[in-house]
């Protein structure tokens, strides 16, 4: 497999989007500013998306607590927010366009069959006709592309398994539920983003992301993963981990510190600056190449 490089529009389009599973904490301030600092950087556009597709894990009220902490910090967006709740329209259409170009097929395996077979998919369906699924049963692409390979802005060549790349992943739960590979890309590809920046606890899925990009005929995003903030434990911070709300009282403080985990030098005269200033300063001296490869340590 060819080591793919990414086509990249000379208008910056970047986007931030968190799922409203709980409220913004300092793993996700770090995404949010870093992906925010590279778009002003390059005097690009910031956007929003709310990745509401999965109820069963948000959490009331999340999305706007997730704005306003946002706007707090003076990570002020352009255009709208987009929610994914409100486009499966899209998403539907663009799933039958792929099953009526025979790049989608039916599936029933169960999650004890899959990994029984070794924790990827077989392709034990690909040639069961429709009518033979039992109900209900998950969608998968007809994984054509299969890449192993890319280049990330901050971590250079990355690769991951032809396994795991070759795999026919799954585009339609079997509860109804449209799957993140699947609205990451069509959302990304219908608002344009030329660059996500984004943790690196997404680099593995990007390859699949990538091979979606291709079936459909769409020019690739380029990919900027950022070091993943993690505790003593060395557990990620997450909401699923209960990562503690970022306290809006410290935000300086908060913002600071997030830009001393992305490397970005730290003046002594930033402690004189406005949050508007100091994100301006920021933006303008933003450097990808002082970012640590490696997770950081949370205290």
């Amino acid at each position: 497999m060819m080591l793919l490089f990414f086509m990249h529009n000379s208008s910056y389009r970047g986007r931030f989007a968190p799922s409203p599973s709980g409220e913004l904490h300092f793993g996700s301030l770090v995404a949010a500013l870093g992906s925010y600092l590279d778009a002003r950087h390059h005097h690009g556009q910031w956007f929003v998306r709310i990745e509401d597709i999965d109820p069963p894990r948000e959490v009331a009220g999340a999305s706007d607590a997730i704005l306003n902490t946002l706007e707090q910090f003076g990570l002020l967006w352009d255009d709208e927010v987009v929610y994914q709740s409100q486009r499966h329209e899209l998403y539907r259409e663009q799933l039958e366009k792929l099953i009526a170009q025979g790049f989608c097929f039916g599936c029933d395996c169960t999650r004890k069959m899959i990994m029984q077979a070794g924790g990827l998919y077989q392709g034990h369906c690909r040639s069961k006709p429709m009518q033979q699924l039992t109900h209900p049963h998950s969608l998968r692409l007809r994984n054509q592309q299969g890449i192993s390979q890319f280049e990330d802005r901050l971590l250079g060549a990355v690769s991951v398994g032809n396994d795991f790349a070759k795999e026919d992943f799954i585009l339609k739960r079997k509860d109804g539920l449209y799957a993140y590979q699947l609205v990451v890309v069509l959302d990304d590809i219908d608002q344009g983003i030329t660059d996500v920046v984004r943790g690196s606890d997404l680099l593995e899925v990007t390859t699949r992301q990538m091979s979606l990009y291709q079936q459909l005929s769409q020019p690739l995003a380029r990919y900027l993963h950022l070091p993943l903030a993690i505790t003593q434990s060395g557990q990620k911070l997450s909401k699923q981990n209960h990562a503690k709300a970022l306290n809006l009282d410290e935000r300086r403080t908060l913002l600071l510190e997030a830009l001393s985990f992305l490397g970005q030098n730290i003046s002594p005269q930033y402690q004189d600056f406005t949050l508007e200033q100091l994100l301006e300063y920021a933006s303008k001296h933003w450097c990808i190449n002082d970012i640590p490869k490696q997770a950081q340590l949370i205290t």
